[in-house]
């Protein structure tokens, strides 16, 4: 995939071996060429900078007739969009996508972190932030509906719950999870260990230390019980659910599938057996980007990204975008 560089302007004329040179017909501007980040840069700059839009995201941008679709991205539990996303968004955006991203469902841990820890609060809470961050991006882009890309909490309950109860199927086209906790975890027995214990002692310290979305995505939850009681999939979206069999938070890993109409379901090991990255290192594996890329479109089926080693935490070692 080549990544199209933004070139120098010169007045009403091209730029053509360094020289100003007139044309009969203007020349085309070439899409922006944002710098991609990878785990490194996405760590730090979580820590340093939590409320930073990574590069080619939340810019102004009109859809394009190859691109009509905004992509909304959504973050990960207790991440921001400038960590989840510090190589899909300027990778999207520099394919020519409009790419926009939400830091949703603050809480006072937010507030006593920094702004570090995010997507923490109560998940209807957070969806009805997504409705309305939706609703922006519509007005502001001129588009009839957007396609989301979400990791963990975002690409699986929060998404699917805004889908399913606040209108938001007439306004998606596609919703692309990366690891997302559909069907909840039981992260190794300890989220249902502290969910039995709260049940014996009445006490519910995940909600008041400001973590309901902790709670919410237990695999027993009322929440994730409600959220699949009437099938998982709602008509007229698409949803791709990229998943890697070494996912260290959704346990099992297969809690991530989704099994309504509609939906399909990626391992990446079954593409690519160099792959070895896990719930952390997804958002930086190239390997699930070619898949996420290939369900926002062309939805080419059985699509085999090139394969690439990717390691747990960092995905795809390094900076840089796809293969070429």
């Amino acid at each position: 995939m080549t990544r199209r560089r933004i070139g120098q302007a010169c007045a009403g004329v091209a730029l053509v071996g360094g020289f100003c040179v007139a044309q009969t017909a203007p020349a085309q501007a070439a899409a922006p060429d944002y710098p991609v980040g990878g785990s490194a840069s996405g760590y730090a700059s979580w820590v340093s900078t939590p409320d930073a839009n990574p590069p080619g995201v939340n810019v102004p941008c009109t859809p394009s007739a190859a691109h009509p679709r905004p992509v909304v991205l959504l973050e990960g539990t207790t991440s921001r969009i400038t960590h989840s996303f510090a190589r899909i968004g300027p990778l999207l955006a520099d394919q020519g996508y409009c790419v926009y991203g939400l830091n949703y469902g603050d809480t006072q841990l937010t507030a006593s972190t920094g702004g570090v820890i995010g997507a923490m609060g109560d998940i209807p809470t957070s969806a009805r932030q997504v409705s309305g961050f939706v609703d922006k991006v519509l007005a502001q882009t001129g588009a009839a509906k957007v396609d989301i890309v979400g990791w963990s909490q975002g690409g699986g309950p929060l998404p699917r719950y805004y889908l399913q109860n606040l209108g938001g199927a007439s306004k998606v086209d596609s919703l692309v999870g990366l690891a997302p906790s559909n069907y909840g975890t039981s992260f190794f027995g300890v989220l249902s260990l502290i969910g039995a214990v709260q049940n014996a002692t009445g006490v519910d310290f995940l909600s008041a230390s400001g973590a309901p979305a902790f709670d919410q995505q237990l695999n027993t939850s009322p929440f994730t019980k409600a959220l699949n009681a009437h099938g998982d999939t709602v008509p007229g979206v698409h949803y791709t659910v990229i998943e890697t069999r070494l996912d260290d938070v959704v346990t099992p890993y297969t809690n991530a599938f989704l099994k309504g109409p509609g939906a399909t379901n990626i391992v990446l090991q079954q593409q690519c057996p160099l792959d070895g990255t896990d719930h952390l290192g997804i958002i930086y594996d190239n390997n699930a980007i070619q898949d996420v890329l290939n369900a926002l479109g062309p939805r080419v089926p059985n699509f085999k990204p090139s394969c690439q080693a990717a390691l747990p935490l960092v995905g795809t070692p390094g900076l840089g975008g796809l293969p070429g």
